[in-house]
């Protein structure tokens, strides 16, 4: 084993010589202390290792020793509630064994090696097995169900398979290969910098419905997609992900918090097991991986995180689930990127990011995606990847922003204009778009209604036309449009009002399920159907304006999904009143 010496300290940046023998992404412990850090670069006999805690207090000449193993997640039952940093580090165990602060070169397991889960076989002995293939269950918490499959590279007969309660370092069976009988525990390891395989990457056709109807009418997003949430400070976006994580039709909600304000994963933390999942009524924690990494952890965490979190999100997408992503945010990410390039000397890009920032931010995205799964049977899981991006000032321009927007098919474009005017979420729909809606027709026309899309249609009509008018209002006033741009602009106030804007603290309104989405959108459709025709016919605006309905149609957000049948009574007293005013028009 050879051990090199440290010849360079330049932050979390180490440099040692007498390295020839370590490779590139090897794990390495530094100085007496055992600190932990990953090799970046090579030259000649030197590495540049990225050290993943605080160096403060050392020197040239420590000792440095690979692991010869790259930077990998563990993966077991114990895993879902589990709060780790950017390495997995458990967090809770830390606090418990060293206290608030957590101590330089600390070693404990990521997964609890003590606890017995309750292994139940799926197979029997004799049966044929591949890789991928499920070999039993544990149930790991009263959403979840942990799936044990074959290990990557191993197939044959099952020798011996057993029930009951063992850890994740115990046999629970054994397979016969042609290079002898393997011995699977629970346990699986894997490096994060390497996406698992599959079998087949599919075309994403179906929506992940998050009950946010910004979100589901306008700027859809399927499953195994991938999403960017930019914006301003104050904008809403660690909101707007909370919402997705509560709300979405995810199986596994990941959430990553790279680089983000302390008190901000504080509330994450506190807020995660408060919430009550919506489907089973348990706490959604109980679906849920967090990783922790806030602003104070050191910088190069911040880069493993987030590939700790999308290998997990891998994991359980290789049991056939699907599974959210949540990273906020990856500005922070890219930030800890431009420091570890700055000091390796590189030659900076714009400003002063690394030139390899797309390709990096490629490599994460690309990891997302639905897929079909090894194995015998015919499975598919998918991991559907939302990336915060927190460009300074909130300029769209930046390399971070600019470099997402590349490869991304959905753009949540936050606005702290329509946060200072409390709209929320935030989402502007000018600058926002989804390349998904178009491909998901044939599921919205089974699932939801022919009509949906083209109410959706009228929707961003109606928007787009009052943004071109709005100029116009501003120079000279509401009186100098015409009854049919006034019109126009009534119905854009209240898709923007009574449609758009979502209130996440509202029992009832916080979630919308597409159904009623769909009926909301109808309301809104006839509503300036009925309004123009009458308006052809000569009936006065305001008139119609002032009926009683127009404020039914504000409130039919707060109708609870067990009450839907109200819409229908809100369509007949409309269509009676517009109705009446053209009666009254004719009597006249």
């Amino acid at each position: 084993m050879n051990i090199g010496k440290t010849v360079k300290i330049s932050g979390p940046l180490i440099v040692a010589e007498n390295m020839a023998d370590a490779k590139m992404y090897d794990v390495v412990r530094v100085s007496e202390l055992g600190l932990i850090g990953e090799i970046i670069e090579l030259r000649g006999d030197k590495a540049s290792i990225q050290v993943y805690e605080e160096t403060s207090g050392l020197g040239p000449g420590e000792d440095v020793i690979s692991t010869g193993e790259p930077l990998s997640a563990e993966l077991a039952p114990g895993l879902i509630t589990g709060i780790f940093d950017g390495i997995q580090r458990p967090l809770t165990t830390l606090y418990w064994n060293y206290g608030e602060r957590i101590s330089r070169g600390v070693s404990v397991n990521r997964l609890d090696r003590e606890k017995k889960w309750h292994f139940v076989p799926r197979v029997r002995t004799g049966d044929e097995v591949g890789t991928g293939d499920v070999l039993g269950t544990v149930q790991e918490t009263e959403i979840v169900e942990h799936r044990i499959l074959v290990p990557h590279g191993v197939s044959g007969k099952v020798a011996s398979i057993r029930e009951g309660d063992f850890t994740i370092e115990d046999t629970v069976a054994e397979i016969a290969t042609d290079s002898g009988t393997k011995p699977v525990c629970m346990l699986r390891k894997w490096p994060v910098r390497k996406g698992r395989p599959y079998k087949e990457k599919l075309n994403p056709d179906k929506p992940m419905v998050t009950g946010q109807r910004v979100i589901d009418t306008l700027f859809p997003i399927a499953k195994g997609g991938v999403a960017a949430v930019p914006g301003p400070f104050g904008s809403g976006k660690t909101v707007v992900q909370h919402q997705l994580a509560k709300w979405a039709d995810a199986d596994i909600i990941v959430y990553v918090g790279c680089g983000e304000r302390g008190n901000e994963m504080t509330d994450v933390l506190n807020e995660f097991p408060e919430l009550k999942d919506p489907k089973t009524g348990e706490p959604l924690m109980k679906r849920t991986v967090l990783i922790a990494n806030t602003s104070d952890m050191p910088v190069a965490a911040r880069e493993a995180s987030i590939y700790t979190g999308i290998t997990i999100a891998e994991y359980f997408r290789d049991m056939g689930y699907n599974v959210a992503i949540m990273a906020d945010s990856t500005s922070r990410w890219a930030e800890a990127l431009r420091e570890m390039s700055g000091r390796l000397e590189e030659m900076p890009g714009d400003e002063g990011y690394p030139a390899y920032l797309a390709s990096r931010l490629a490599e994460f995205y690309e990891r997302a995606g639905i897929v079909k799964l090894l194995g015998t049977e015919e499975r598919v899981g998918s991991v559907s990847a939302i990336g915060a991006v927190s460009p300074p000032g909130g300029d769209l321009s930046e390399p971070v922003s600019q470099a997402t927007l590349r490869i991304v098919k959905v753009f949540w474009g936050l606005s702290s204009s329509l946060a200072y005017k409390r709209h929320f979420p935030a989402i502007d729909w000018l600058i926002s778009y989804s390349l998904y809606a178009d491909r998901m027709k044939e599921w919205y026309d089974e699932q939801v209604g022919k009509d949906f899309l083209k109410y959706r249609r009228f929707v961003m009509t109606i928007l787009q036309e009052e943004a071109a008018l709005d100029e116009i209002v501003r120079l000279v006033g509401m009186d100098a449009l015409s009854s049919r741009d006034r019109l126009v602009m009534e119905t854009a106030k209240t898709i923007r009002e009574d449609y758009l804007h979502q209130n996440a603290f509202h029992e009832v309104d916080t979630y919308t399920s597409m159904k009623k989405q769909l009926l909301m959108l109808r309301l809104i459709y006839e509503f300036y159907r009925l309004s123009e025709e009458a308006v052809k016919a000569y009936v006065d605006l305001d008139a119609i304006l002032a009926c009683p309905f127009r404020e039914r149609i504000g409130r039919a957000k707060y109708i609870p999904e067990e009450q839907l049948s109200e819409f229908e009574e809100i369509l007949r007293s409309m269509a009676s009143e517009i109705k009446a005013l053209g009666q009254g028009e004719e009597n006249v």
